[in-house]
């Protein structure tokens, strides 16, 4: 029994169910580079080396800002601030978690093992640029957007073509960095008292989520030219304009941070992949 609370401690400090958002991310890349679903074996090693890059990088977050989570009431609670897990623990899972990215990137191809230390670099600088920029969403969004790629890549071993790719990276960067502006409005008041750096701190909630909405209209703009371009079915339509209305959906929650930011993206990265897999008729 302490076993099995341990490792749930361990699995509400990295929020394994965050893997929700990038993991459909990853294999739309993979699904689009390859024209359909990757071999169960490389699928086995993309889903691992996605669920290792992810613990990484949260656990990367909750070390470096564990001061910070300990002064927010909403964040106190958090397994580091209040003592649930020790930082030999945090920095053990982290470990964890590259072990398991590094691994296999190798198995899956020299090219991803090369790479693999731009995703961890990205990981290390985000979580401080709310200590000196407004502009911090944009580090979350380039941390994800880099999923895609990575899916692309241990697909077809290199970079080229990669012009669809791009187009799935601009969307997830810009679905990306709108909803963690939408997340970031429930520290406003926070953030602007302990001098942390938000859109929502700088210019006030309602301002910041016009800009997230701005930022969520250039996403689906995204895949309007991925779909103009490379997936153009009828289907693909019709899964298209479903994105469309949960991106509406989610603005229209945006008061409901869980409903907008948790349920409502974990539906739409899956609605992502549909996208890809019905225009390439794999589904």
């Amino acid at each position: 029994m302490r076993l099995k609370n341990r490792l749930l401690s361990y699995s509400r400090f990295v929020k394994a169910e965050h893997t929700l958002f990038s993991v459909p991310l990853i294999f739309s890349g993979a699904v689009l580079a390859g024209g359909k679903w990757p071999s169960w074996q490389l699928s086995g090693l993309i889903l691992a080396a996605g669920f290792g890059a992810r613990t990484a990088a949260f656990a990367l977050n909750r070390i470096i800002d564990r001061r910070i989570d300990a002064r927010n009431p909403r964040t106190a609670v958090r397994e580091l601030p209040k003592g649930v897990l020790k930082l030999a623990e945090a920095w053990g899972i982290f470990a964890v978690g590259v072990v398991i990215y590094l691994a296999s990137a190798a198995a899956i191809a020299p090219i991803c093992l090369y790479a693999s230390p731009i995703p961890l670099a990205v990981f290390v600088i985000y979580p401080y640029l709310k200590r000196f920029t407004f502009l911090a969403h944009f580090g979350v969004g380039v941390a994800d957007a880099l999923a895609p790629l990575g899916g692309w890549v241990a697909v077809t071993k290199s970079l080229h073509p990669i012009r669809p790719g791009l187009w799935l990276t601009l969307f997830t960067f810009f679905w990306v960095s709108g909803f963690d502006i939408i997340y970031a409005t429930m520290d406003e008041a926070f953030d602007r008292s302990a001098g942390l750096h938000s859109l929502p701190s700088r210019l006030g909630s309602p301002a910041a989520l016009k800009i997230s909405g701005w930022l969520h209209v250039l996403a689906f703009l995204s895949l309007v030219a991925l779909y103009q371009f490379y997936l153009h079915t009828p289907l693909a339509l019709v899964t298209l304009l479903a994105i469309g209305a949960l991106l509406y959906w989610e603005h229209q929650q945006a008061d409901n941070v869980d409903l907008a930011f948790f349920k409502i993206n974990a539906v739409l990265g899956f609605g992502v992949l549909g996208f890809v897999a019905s225009a390439l008729r794999i589904v």
